[in-house]
């Protein structure tokens, strides 16, 4: 199974679009992952409308229509593998173990917020953060997530845009 995962994309704002390359992953996919601050419903309309299903969770700036819609917090099952979602992590330091903890059933977990790509694992449990594809901030490329879950494991990929 092949995921795409997405973060922070907050639009629309200005000019700002979802690149082509992160548009042709997200449909490629078997799922799309996106770990909030989409910002309004037209986003998420986008994504289901590139044709997987979408999983999201909203985020700290997403509009009250998006609130309603989708929960803060997630677990899901796909191909055997157990992941979370959430959109703020907390701070850097212990973020594993709290995320592990935070998500006891789960065996990875995918976060926002930070717009910087982080990938983490101990013991078999993993963290992800894609970045984001529209506003990296302080990260110095856009980025997107993908993974493949094969054998009841997970292996997650960083794909720089720009």
């Amino acid at each position: 199974m092949q995921l795409a995962i997405v973060s922070d994309t907050h639009m629309p704002r200005g000019a700002r679009a979802i690149p082509q390359a992160c548009r042709e992953r997200c449909a490629a996919a078997d799922a799309i992952l996106h770990a909030g601050d989409l910002s309004d419903v037209p986003v998420l309309e986008l994504l289901r409308e590139l044709g997987p299903p979408v999983h999201a969770i909203h985020g700290n700036v997403d509009s009250a229509a998006l609130r309603a819609l989708l929960p803060r917090r997630l677990e899901i099952e796909l191909a055997g593998v157990r992941v979370g979602m959430t959109h703020i992590p907390g701070p850097a330091t212990g973020r594993l173990e709290r995320l592990r903890g935070d998500f006891p059933s789960c065996d990875a977990v995918v976060f926002g917020h930070t717009h910087m790509p982080e990938h983490a694992e101990r013991d078999g449990f993993q963290i992800f953060n894609p970045g984001s594809p529209t506003e990296r901030r302080r990260a110095p490329v856009h980025t997107m997530g993908l993974a493949t879950i094969a054998g009841g494991r997970i292996a997650f990929e960083l794909l720089v845009l720009s």
